[in-house]
């Protein structure tokens, strides 16, 4: 047994509790459905005791750079003392390949380093000019005060770290809650690490509980000062409103409907190449994930042919097999969800160049063609091995159908000609484009975040810190100042 398969405690106040809530889940391994642990639900009032508990150490902690800085350090050795561990849990809890789940902790341990560069940011000034005679104004930054964090299951760990890790380093506490799902990889692993590290009480708090029991508490909370969501668009549009009324600062990374776009003049073989890395890690359960190949006519067939090869190729299974690209889906919802897509391109008449097979949770990759790009099918995020093609008759016809959508998170375009691609670059609605590269991308010193429905705020340093911290500007008036009345 994995040794972190037996935290499956809250850890509230420095201590790991059982869930008060009267009620167990437990959490499956999605490849064989094995239980790997079973937890006792934390209740409302435990949430509230965490958010209150939160408040202990908060003043210290924000003041005290040398403190905070000496935890991350610790909680960065940890994670690379436990590597193997926690590389396990990933495909365990998560269905992670050896690929993904590398990929995860590495992003993981990145974000933790770079937000060590953050610990000096707060409580010191920047001087700036002013316009009124002997005035000195100074711009300072504090911290934001109780983050409260909501994580996802498709990468459980890094998207829990890349809020946690630059909010605690920014002296905030935290106040965080896993997909229960992935609820040891998300929020009992980065709890042991930070107990280890010698965090202080209240702290770093990680919640294992379910929406069903505690309600919208987390984005409602009177403590909450900021609310930091990865998740499906639908909940956080239901986050905006009831935090937005409360004026509570967001940051929201939502939904996509990534377009991979491919121009007449592209290198077609590494358009493949990235095509089939940019669709199908982690199962293409990825937010960023290609969700529409949008490809010109003249070589629409040469490049759908080659795909096609090429998604056949891939190995499916066991994710714990280091050569297995294809896993499991993360849950039954999530297969039926799929297949009923699969059918319902079958029932509109849509090119099948590939069909998947469900094998247990694992569906391997299936290819639709010539799809209109107004669809239900190309208007919705697959979050699977589900890759849907349209055909462009021109670059303008392309970028009418990428631009035609709600969401607004990450693009591609692959083209020979840099000038032109930059410009088409610049013409795609989304908050990141990818010039000759696929979509899923994102690096620890990099702006990322989305437009339209994809979300609100940016991560990446430096600009996490703007929405991490309390800004105050300070004016010195040196001399008597002349009023006109």
């Amino acid at each position: 047994m994995n040794p972190f398969q037996q935290l499956n405690k809250s850890y509230i106040n420095g201590k790991w509790v059982e869930g008060a809530e009267g009620k167990t889940v437990d959490i499956h391994n999605p490849y064989n459905e094995k239980v790997l642990a079973s937890v006792k639900i934390a209740s409302l009032d435990q949430v509230n005791e965490a958010f209150e508990g939160a408040k202990t150490n908060l003043k210290s902690w924000g003041k005290d750079a040398d403190l905070r800085r000496k935890v991350l350090i610790n909680a960065i050795n940890y994670f690379k003392d436990n590597k193997e561990n926690i590389m396990e849990m990933l495909t365990l809890e998560s269905g992670s390949t050896a690929v993904k789940g590398h990929l995860e902790l590495d992003l993981t341990i990145g974000i933790m380093e770079t937000s060590l560069t953050m610990v000096d940011k707060v409580g010191k000034f920047e001087e700036k000019t002013s316009i009124i005679p002997h005035k000195i104004n100074k711009y300072y930054r504090f911290p934001k005060g109780i983050i409260s964090s909501i994580a996802p299951f498709n990468f459980p760990l890094y998207l829990s770290m890349r809020t946690i890790a630059p909010a605690l380093a920014l002296g905030s506490a935290v106040v965080h809650k896993a997909d229960l799902q992935c609820g040891l990889v998300s929020g009992s692993v980065i709890a042991k690490a930070f107990e280890e590290s010698g965090i202080p009480s209240g702290i770093f708090q990680s919640l294992l509980t379910t929406p069903e029991v505690i309600g919208n508490i987390m984005f409602e909370h009177e403590l909450a000062n900021l609310v930091s969501f990865t998740g499906s668009t639908a909940v956080g549009q239901q986050i905006g409103k009831i935090a937005g009324e409360k004026l509570k600062d967001l940051a929201l990374e939502l939904g996509g409907n990534a377009p991979f776009c491919v121009m007449a003049d592209a290198d077609i073989d590494q358009a493949v190449n990235a095509a089939i890395f940019g669709k199908y890690l982690h199962q293409g359960q990825i937010c960023m994930m290609t969700n529409r190949f949008i490809i010109h006519e003249d070589v629409y067939d040469e490049f759908t042919e080659k795909f096609v090869a090429r998604s056949k190729e891939l190995k499916y299974g066991d994710p714990a097999d280091p050569n297995v690209i294809v896993g499991p889906l993360i849950n039954k919802e999530q297969m039926d969800k799929s297949l009923r897509n699969i059918q319902k391109a079958k029932d509109a008449g849509y090119d099948i160049l590939l069909e998947g097979k469900q094998i247990g949770n694992i569906l391997t990759p299936t290819v639709i063609g010539n799809i209109n790009n107004d669809s239900d099918l190309t208007q919705t995020e697959m979050f699977s091995p589900i890759a849907l093609i349209v055909k462009a008759t021109s670059d303008e016809d392309m970028l009418a159908k990428a631009n035609d959508t709600e969401f607004g998170l990450s693009s591609a375009v692959f083209s020979e000609d840099e000038d032109k691609a930059l410009q088409f670059a610049l013409d795609l609605e989304f908050g990141m484009t990818h010039i000759n590269d696929q979509p899923v991308n994102d690096e620890p010193n990099a702006m990322f975040g989305g437009i339209k429905n994809s979300g609100i705020g940016r991560f990446g340093n430096p600009y996490v810190i703007d929405e991490f911290t309390e800004r105050k500007w300070i004016s010195t008036q040196t001399k008597p100042r002349e009023y006109p009345f």
